[in-house]
């Protein structure tokens, strides 16, 4: 469905503030303001900067919408997403844009999830699913977009579901997305599942997996004229590995490409011929990258993302250099400027303004002007000049010595002393925390709590050698990575050793199911959002999908005992009371696993309502996506800290 509504209602036209803001005197924020979506969320200008297309919310709901922002009648279409999780948006030229879209459906009784690309037109008036009878489960990997300005791209998808015909290795087609129409370039090739195209469209490389084997193959040419052959080969069972190009550059035969043989990942200059690294091009001491930015051709950088103790970009373009230092001195000390997305040519651009503690707006900003303007604020509560509670990164060492980084949120207006402890351990668990907004651990923040959360070994952008310190660690020195940041909370006079709980969601859950099965005695009270409680339940809902077997390899790695290590086989031995809550459209984390756990408390004469509590939320998913979940989360949470850990 797609309906027009005024940009008024989502977009507020304004000035920039300069300079620090002044805090403003402390109120009494509503709980309702903590679980509020983002009114805005990753917004993209078209090429030529006159229109965005963002997440949006209206009325506790997400969707995607289309505006003109530069010139005329500010006109703004808002498309349902309904069932459909909305995963990515890009334009593909000024007058299309591309989304990827992911729903369930049943395939032969059994749950599965369904990648689509739908093709938008601007003004909302047409919509095509690319592929949509003849794709199969997969059909979202857009591998290449025109930079000429027509509307094409290419599309790696699937044909069959079955394994054993032709059509279950994707092919690519080129594909005009403003009809729809479709012609196959590469057709599909056993074990590949993945493609890749240089910036003028020709399908350059192909990375092919044989799960069976655990061997993987690089095919590349050079041009469309000539075959696929094979030059590189890894066996993962020897713990080989291939280096897989970023980017093709406008020499032949050259890429860029990232590599971790200095121990973070970082971007070097990559000789396709002699499969050699050169050059290296940047890198982040201590981090890794996250991703890159390409130039206007899609030959070379114009800027590399990485994530210190807070997200960091480094440009190569001396344009956008000038402009990020002209932003940063105008929105001053305390708040963060990030270019969030800029037209072709970078005189028009969105920019964020923030700080880990204020959520912050977008601005568009038009450099010929020489001014930005409010585009949206991304909370509708805590606008520009509120500030909570204060965010920095600490670190600490682990009981065998190991400096683990954790971020350390203070409760706004109190001495950081003998506060109430919320341990807030991060998903994934190949993840990491850095100093950035996040409503869930402000919320905590306003109540009184002090908030740690720790970068355990085994969290992603540290290094390879850190997260390798997470294998066979699931619940064994992971954990006790977590106990020890409490330790050092407490030493350092900030944390009173008898308040403590911990919390978390998905590794983050487990982790606190773990701690109230193993470490009981440390914390008042644990808190779990779509935890995993049974890893061999876990590995038998993740055999449905491709290459299970090479995920079988890496979970046993990482817990070579599941038994041991898992939560719901030790229901006996939950010491401290814990809440259990779950959405019952969880697509990453089925929702038995929360409610199998609930069940092995109740046989293990474990008491409802004083040792567990188990919520399942009927519409909820993994990601808090509806603005009712995240406010019942908030509220259960609120009134179970209140009961066994009060601030």
């Amino acid at each position: 469905m797609v309906a027009g509504i005024l940009l008024a209602q989502l977009c507020v036209s304004a000035t920039a503030q300069t300079g620090a803001a002044a805090p403003a005197p402390r109120k009494e924020w509503p709980i309702e303001a903590f679980a509020e979506l983002p009114l805005m969320e990753r917004p993209e200008l078209s090429p030529d900067g006159m229109r965005l297309a963002a997440k949006v919310a209206r009325d506790g709901e997400l969707m995607l919408m289309i505006a003109s922002i530069a010139d005329g009648p500010h006109r703004v279409r808002a498309l349902q997403l309904g069932e459909n999780d909305l995963n990515w948006w890009s334009w593909v030229n000024d007058e299309w844009l591309i989304a990827g879209i992911r729903a369930e459906t049943s395939v032969e009784g059994m749950p599965w999830s369904i990648g689509r690309v739908a093709s938008i037109k601007s003004d909302g008036s047409k919509i095509i699913i690319l592929g949509k009878n003849a794709a199969a489960q997969n059909a979202d990997d857009v591998i290449w977009v025109a930079r000429d300005g027509s509307p094409r791209i290419l599309l790696a998808y699937q044909t069959s579901i079955y394994s054993n015909l032709p059509g279950f290795w994707p092919q690519v087609d080129s594909v005009d997305v403003s009809t729809g129409r479709m012609r196959q370039l590469v057709p599909p090739r056993q074990n590949v599942m993945s493609w890749y195209a240089d910036a003028a469209g020709t399908v350059r490389m192909g990375v092919g997996y044989d799960d069976a084997a655990r061997t993987s193959k690089l095919l590349y040419r050079a041009d469309d004229r000539s075959g696929f052959r094979v030059i590189d080969r890894a066996n993962r069972r020897r713990d080989e590995s291939m280096v897989v190009p970023m980017l093709f550059t406008a020499e032949p035969g050259k890429a860029i490409a990232s590599d971790d043989h200095e121990g973070t990942d970082a971007l070097y200059e990559y000789d396709l011929a002699r499969l050699e690294l050169g050059k290296k091009i940047f890198a982040a001491p201590g981090f890794d990258i996250d991703g890159i930015e390409r130039d206007v051709a899609g030959t070379g950088l114009t800027g590399v993302y990485y994530t210190a103790d807070g997200p960091g970009v480094h440009w190569f373009d001396p344009g956008l250099v000038q402009i990020q230092a002209d932003i940063d001195k105008a929105v001053g000390a305390g708040r963060r400027a990030r270019i969030m997305s800029t037209s072709r040519d970078h005189s028009r651009m969105i920019v964020h303004v923030g700080s880990p503690d204020q959520p912050g707006s977008y601005y568009y900003y038009d450099t010929s002007a020489g001014a930005m303007s409010l585009l949206s604020k991304v909370s509708a509560s805590f606008g520009p000049g509120v500030h909570l509670s204060p965010v920095k990164t600490i670190r600490y060492k682990a009981r065998d010595g190991l400096e683990i980084a954790a971020v350390l949120t203070l409760p706004a207006g109190r001495d950081a002393k003998n506060l109430p402890l919320i341990l807030l351990p991060h998903g994934g668990p190949f993840a990491r925390d850095s100093e950035q907004w996040d409503w869930w651990v402000q919320f905590l923040a306003y109540r009184g709590y002090a908030v740690l959360q720790p970068n355990y070994r085994g969290s992603s952008g540290y290094g390879t050698a850190f997260a390798n310190k997470g294998e066979g660690q699931w619940g064994l020195a992971m954990q006790d990575d977590l106990n020890d940041a409490v330790d050092w909370a407490v030493q350092q006079g900030i944390a009173d050793a008898k308040r403590v709980c911990i919390a978390g969601a998905s590794y983050g859950g487990y982790a606190a199911m773990r701690a109230a099965q193993r470490d009981g005695s440390r914390y008042r009270c644990a808190i779990s959002y779509a935890g995993v409680s049974d890893l061999a339940a876990m590995m038998r809902y993740d055999s449905r999908f491709l290459n299970h077997g090479t995920r079988k390899d890496w979970m046993k790695e990482q817990a070579p005992d599941f038994f041991a290590v898992s939560p719901i086989n030790f229901a006996a031995q939950f010491s401290t009371p814990i809440l259990l809550m779950h959405g019952k459209k969880d697509r990453r984390v089925q929702v038995g696993q929360s409610r199998e756990m609930a069940e092995k408390l109740k046989a293990a004469g474990k008491v409802v309502g004083r040792d567990y509590i188990y919520v399942e939320q009927p519409l909820a998913d993994h990601f808090f996506s509806r603005q009712a979940d995240r406010l019942e989360f908030l509220q259960r949470m609120d009134a179970f800290l209140k009961e066994h850990n009060p601030a």
